[in-house]
C-alpha cells in the first residue's frame, strides 16, 4: 500500500510569500526563524542580567593588581606593555643561561657526530674476511673449494640491500647533524655578540671600509677605557 500511495501524483505546499502590502519588510518570518531570533535575543538578555547582578553584589574593598596595571581603550582592557618588566642585570642573566643551554647541545651534537663518523669509517674500512688456501693440484683445490663453499654463508641479496639502506640512512643522519651544529654555532656567536652588546662601554659600529678582514656580520669597536 505505501508504494501504491506513493505512486499517487500529490500537490507540492509552496511556504507562504510576504503579501504584497508587505513587501517593504522584506522575506516572510517563519517559525523556525523566530525560535532563532528568540533564542539570541534571550542570551543576550541573561548576559546583560547576570552583569548587573556581579556590578551590584561588588565588594567595594575588592582589589587586584591589574586594576593598576591595565588601562581601558573603546571600552576594552588592555594590559599595560611589559617592555621593560625585567633589568638590565636580569636580561643578562637569562642571556647567559640562554647561552648555556645551546653550548650544551652544541657539545652534546658533536660528540654525536663523531661516534657516528667513526662508525661509519669502520664500516667503509672493514676488511673482507677471505682466507687464503694452497693446493698441490686441481683435485685438492676443488676439494678445499667445495668444503669452504659449505662451511661459509654467502650473505643474500635482501641482506645486501638492508645493509646498504642501514648506512645511506646514517649517512643523511651526518649530514643533518653537521648542518645543525653549524647553525647553533651561529645562533650561539650572535647571541654572544648580543650579550656584548649588553654590556657597558662606548661603542661603535665599524663602516666597511675600516674593517681589515671583510665579513658579512656587523663589526663593533669599543672605545677603550682607563683602567683604576
Amino acid at each position: 500500500m505505501s508504494s501504491l500511495r506513493n505512486a499517487i501524483s500529490r500537490r507540492a505546499h509552496k511556504e507562504r510569500a510576504q503579501p504584497h502590502a508587505r513587501k517593504k519588510f522584506g522575506l516572510l518570518e517563519k517559525h523556525k526563524d523566530y525560535v532563532e531570533r528568540a533564542q539570541a535575543f534571550h542570551k543576550k538578555e541573561d548576559t546583560l542580567r547576570k552583569l548587573k547582578e556581579k556590578a551590584a553584589f561588588r565588594n567595594p574593598d575588592e582589589f587586584y593588581f591589574k586594576m593598576i596595571k591595565s588601562r581601558t581603550v573603546d571600552g576594552v582592557h588592555k594590559l599595560e606593555s611589559e617592555a621593560n618588566k625585567y633589568t638590565s642585570e636580569e636580561l643578562m642573566l637569562m642571556k647567559t643561561q640562554d647561552m648555556g643551554y645551546i653550548l650544551q647541545k652544541l657539545q652534546s651534537e658533536k660528540k654525536k657526530i663523531e661516534k657516528l663518523a667513526a662508525v661509519l669509517h669502520s664500516v667503509d674500512n672493514q676488511q673482507s674476511n677471505r682466507h687464503v688456501y694452497y693446493a698441490e693440484d686441481r683435485e685438492e683445490a676443488k676439494e678445499i673449494q667445495f668444503h669452504s663453499l659449505k662451511s661459509t654463508s654467502v650473505p643474500t641479496n635482501d641482506v645486501f640491500n638492508d645493509s646498504k639502506r642501514k648506512t645511506s640512512t646514517s649517512y643523511r643522519e651526518l649530514e643533518a647533524r653537521r648542518n645543525r651544529v653549524s647553525q647553533l654555532e651561529k645562533l650561539y656567536m650572535d647571541m654572544a655578540l648580543q650579550k656584548e652588546l649588553q654590556k657597558k662601554g662606548r661603542k661603535r659600529k665599524l663602516r666597511e671600509d675600516e674593517i681589515v678582514c671583510p665579513t658579512s656580520k656587523p663589526v663593533y669597536k669599543w672605545r677603550p677605557e682607563r683602567k683604576r
